[in-house]
């Protein structure tokens, strides 16, 4: 049941969270902590260290790498690095392969977002930016990028402001992609989301129907599970109704 109920949406789940950038500020320096989530895993970033943990073992995995990871990504279920100081991107395990790109701030499902805004691909051709550093990014439900740019929810290909004054997460819908205020992500079994202390599940109309005591981490769905990441690389596993699994 827990696997029908999150497999539906999981392919258009991902996650990348990072640093508020508000319009009266400069853009804000990389996340101390994000997380990127794919059906194959979750891969995250801790104080400039990238690592990976695959489904379903979860075993999490960490390589040495030759700089400072800047945001993290997921590509045709390879787990990627930015390392903007030597303008690389890295898998984090299965085949080695890095690609030159310049100074990457930012990570969606299928571009690197430099930090003028200039974009390329895993392969390292040129796509469709922005103008300015964006603080995160993510491929939308719709398969299209959006990025959180100067404060506001950008959509990349037409470069319309879908918010004004976005929240400091970016959490994709299956239209599309939005802002928030806490780590979170919807599924079929209903929205899932970290406040600090607890891991909540909430109904439609917003009520908490369970919560669990959690501290600060990211929240994501990996195939038909619900899993979470904490800095420090502690990584659980729950079920749609937020009991524990284990692996």
């Amino acid at each position: 049941m827990r696997r029908s109920l999150f497999s539906a949406l999981a392919p258009l789940l991902l996650i990348a969270a990072c640093a508020p950038a508000p319009t009266s500020r400069a853009p804000s320096a990389a996340p101390a902590f994000s997380a990127a989530f794919a059906p194959e895993g979750v891969a995250w970033m801790d104080q400039g260290q990238a690592c990976v943990a695959r489904a379903p073992s979860y075993r999490p995995v960490c390589p040495r790498l030759p700089g400072r990871v800047a945001a993290v990504g997921w590509n045709r279920g390879n787990a990627w690095a930015a390392l903007p100081g030597v303008g690389l991107l890295v898998t984090l395990d299965l085949a080695a392969r890095s690609v030159p790109v310049g100074r990457v701030v930012a990570l969606s499902a299928t571009r690197a977002y430099r930090e003028d805004g200039s974009a390329v691909t895993y392969d390292g051709n040129a796509a469709t930016g922005v103008s300015g550093a964006p603080s995160a990014a993510v491929t939308g439900g719709d398969g299209q990028d959006y990025v959180l740019l100067a404060g506001a929810l950008v959509r990349v290909a037409d470069g319309t402001v879908l918010e004004r004054v976005a929240g400091p997460l970016l959490e994709v819908t299956p239209t599309g992609a939005r802002s928030t205020n806490l780590p979170s992500v919807t599924t079929l079994a209903g929205t899932y989301r970290l406040t600090g202390t607890a891991l909540e599940r909430l109904d439609a109309a917003g009520r908490v129907l369970k919560s669990v005591p959690h501290g600060p981490g990211r929240v994501g769905v990996v195939g038909g599970d619900l899993v979470t990441v904490s800095p420090g690389g502690a990584v659980r596993v729950f079920g749609s109704d937020l009991q524990p699994v284990s692996r």
